[in-house]
């Protein structure tokens, strides 16, 4: 083979290596490129992610209204506490129990404080017993054969005694004077006295609803 005929072979193999090398750059190009295209989204792949979404915020909607809450119901008992000067413990109690039994808070603190001024051990000569001043015989109603060492159970004290406010509330219409009356007279002679005509005011639902607001 002479030296012109070698240069074209090597030529020849020079421009067909080249274009294996260019074929070989191209496919993987082109596969690269088709790597990089993202995968079709479909239908029910992206309801179920919007689902997930929607899951996820509602839960997120629902810690924070009890975060919420629980600021709120903290924020109330530093109040209390300071503005009776009473034991953050206690105005906790009496917060937590009144809400339990559907009274406003406000008003179970007013009655407290008039009541026994947060005294546990306070009994009257009429046989009234603790925070609300409740009678065995009322708080009986609705816990039968209970004894009257159990009226100085802080939390039974405050659950009966607030459900018996609830109920003269219920009973009055949501007349808070009378609710109160009743509650310091006795419903009995609360009703005597309108029967008769007369008010049964004697200053002690005016006392209790002082600086009370609902």
């Amino acid at each position: 083979m002479n030296t012109k005929t070698q240069r074209l072979v090597l030529q020849g193999g020079f421009i067909l290596l080249g274009a294996l090398v260019i074929s070989s750059i191209g496919g993987w190009a082109r596969r690269a490129t088709a790597d990089d295209q993202p995968k079709a989204v479909t239908a029910p792949a992206l309801l179920g992610e919007l689902r997930a979404l929607s899951q996820s915020l509602e839960a997120t909607r629902g810690e924070l209204a009890v975060a919420r809450l629980q600021l709120e119901r903290a924020n109330a008992i530093i109040d209390y506490s300071t503005h009776y000067n009473i034991a953050a413990d206690l105005a906790a109690a009496i917060y937590d129990v009144a809400l339990s039994e559907g009274v406003d808070p406000g008003l179970a603190f007013r009655l407290v404080k008039i009541e026994s001024g947060f005294t546990l051990k306070a009994k009257s000569k009429a046989g009234a017993i603790g925070y609300t001043q409740v009678l065995p015989s009322t708080a009986r109603l609705y816990e039968p054969g209970l004894t009257t060492k159990q009226l100085y159970d802080r939390s039974t004290n405050l659950r009966l005694g607030f459900r018996y406010l609830r109920y003269l509330l219920e009973r009055y219409d949501g007349s808070l004077r009378l609710a109160l009356l009743a509650y310091n007279r006795g419903p009995g002679r609360v009703q005597e006295l309108l029967d008769a005509g007369r008010d049964p005011q004697n200053g002690y639902s005016t006392a209790v609803l002082k600086g009370y607001k609902r």
